[in-house]
């Protein structure tokens, strides 16, 4: 009964629902932190890293833990969105809501494309910023007396003023913004939180503005150094 119950699209839903917004946590704890490249000083973001680099192996659990929610997320997100294809036997695009508010439009058929996307961004973005140049090619600040750290807002700002970068990354948080618009929504109903109701497009509107918003707000970094 346990095995079957796990197996069902109820569960994968309820997954689905409390891994999106375990992620969309990180998604605002990340913009928070990154909020720090603003300083002109590059202090605060240095001290942030540092701080984080500082907690050694718990950060590469976090790092780890943060990757298996990711894959999970999208091979259950794959796994239902084929599952009613098959049981429907029409096109997935062509699908829509039989009760209420339809949430199958551009963004909401197109998640596992962005979602896989975004997966792909994560694991370049890490590599990226966390193994590129440290203290040993030259990227030294020096945080206290006698502390020494790596520069990595000297690194960050200097990436950012590679246009190729920067469209990256406009590119990705524009794939973020689409993904946030529909998933955010999606995951409160398959809680339960919404009722189908008329106000059902206005709270759409409301957490789509919401997800749209934190892609802004990371996309806005990189223009804003490149400008500089």
């Amino acid at each position: 009964m346990q095995s079957s119950y796990l197996k069902s699209s109820i569960f994968q839903k309820i997954f689905m629902a409390i891994s999106g917004l375990a992620l969309v946590g990180f998604v605002v704890m990340h913009l928070a932190g990154n909020l720090f490249l603003y300083d002109r000083s590059g202090m605060l973001f240095n001290q942030y890293a540092y701080k984080l680099h500082s907690l050694g192996p718990l950060l590469y659990l976090a790092e780890i833990g943060l990757l298996a929610i990711a894959l999970l997320h999208i091979a259950t997100g794959l796994k239902l969105a084929l599952s009613v294809k098959k049981a429907k036997g029409v096109n997935y695009d062509s699908q829509s809501s039989k009760k209420g508010y339809s949430k199958w439009n551009v963004a909401s058929t197109k998640m596992a494309i962005s979602g896989t996307a975004l997966l792909l961004f994560i694991v370049l973005h890490i590599i990226h910023f966390k193994y590129g140049p440290a203290e040993a090619e030259g990227y030294v600040v020096q945080l206290a007396p006698g502390e020494n750290a790596r520069d990595l807002n000297r690194y960050v700002v200097e990436q950012f003023k590679n246009i190729w970068v920067v469209a990256a990354y406009v590119i990705a948080m524009t794939m973020l913004g689409l993904h946030l618009r529909h998933g955010i929504w999606s995951a409160f109903q398959s809680l339960g939180v919404f009722k189908r109701a008329g106000s059902d497009k206005l709270r759409y509107a409301a957490l789509g503005a919401l997800g749209l918003l934190l892609a802004v707000g990371f996309l806005a970094i990189p223009i804003v150094i490149y400008l500089r």
